[in-house]
């Protein structure tokens, strides 16, 4: 088998919104740079995401030099949003951690709301070493964490989706697949493993960066939803019900923890240290 090496990264501006590949990306304590730095909330402050708006998946976030965006949908005019001055922050509640950030102007505000049909507000972690820390039971004191779910990077592998897909056109909605590696969302997407070889992993390198393997991916309902049309099937959550459901959830792909900074790329070496 040949050596396992990274095959994509993908980064998230606005948590929830389609994701951008890139070809390099420079690692953070936090996670990859610029990913999941935006988030919508509701009026009452709580996330948004595709659990609650699957036509999420329809919007598009362009990350630009100075950190901010680029919003577009189809149909529509883009919208450009600043990043807002930090002159004030407002508490936000994302699953069980509340924390401070920024809201983005108005005109983004208006824009979101009337492209998902329900209002919502543009947000921005605007210090993300200080405002949001991963579960302890899963890290080091003061480990930070971006606007992601819980931790700083997710890692899917290849062989993984190539396994999981078969055993899908086994079962009861062969039609839903193959699906696409973006029903996960991951951020690094490694080749040249054996199909749930990241089960075992506990520390590995990419590139120059080495991280730590804290847990697997527990996995909800986006994964259910078609990234280009916002429609929602039985797959793969039905399949991972039957085959990879364990005390933690149901489990594709596995969380990481940068032990330190750095640049990855598309072309990267993966070696497994632990």
């Amino acid at each position: 088998m040949p050596s396992p090496v990274l095959r994509a990264i993908r980064v998230h501006p606005v948590k929830s919104l389609a994701a951008c590949a890139t070809d390099e990306a420079v690692v953070e304590p936090w996670g990859l740079d610029g990913d999941r730095r935006w988030m919508l909330v509701d009026p009452a402050g709580t996330v948004v995401t595709q659990r609650q708006q699957p036509r999420m998946a329809l919007l598009s976030a362009m990350r630009l030099p100075d950190g901010g965006l680029t919003l577009s949908a189809p149909g529509s005019a883009p919208l450009t949003v600043a990043v807002p001055a930090p002159v004030g922050t407002v508490t936000v509640t994302l699953h069980r951690d509340k924390l401070e950030v920024v809201e983005a102007a108005e005109a983004a505000h208006g824009w979101l709301s009337d492209r998902l049909g329900a209002p919502v507000r543009l947000v921005h972690l605007d210090a993300p070493r200080h405002r949001r820390f991963i579960d302890p039971v899963y890290s080091l004191p003061g480990e930070p964490v971006s606007l992601a779910d819980g931790y700083p990077l997710l890692l899917t592998t290849r062989a993984s989706l190539n396994a999981l897909n078969s055993l899908i056109a086994q079962g009861d909605h062969p039609d839903e697949g193959p699906l696409p590696m973006n029903r996960f969302r991951p951020n690094v997407v490694v080749e040249g493993t054996a199909p749930w070889a990241e089960d075992d992993w506990r520390r590995i390198a990419v590139g120059e960066v080495t991280f730590r393997v804290a847990k697997p991916s527990g996995r909800c309902v986006i994964t259910t939803t078609d990234q280009r049309t916002a429609e929602r099937g039985k797959e793969p959550l039905r399949t991972l019900a039957r085959h990879r459901r364990f005390q933690l959830g149901l489990l594709f792909g596995q969380n990481l923890i940068p032990e330190g900074t750095g640049r990855i790329r598309v072309g990267d070496s993966v070696r497994i240290l632990d």
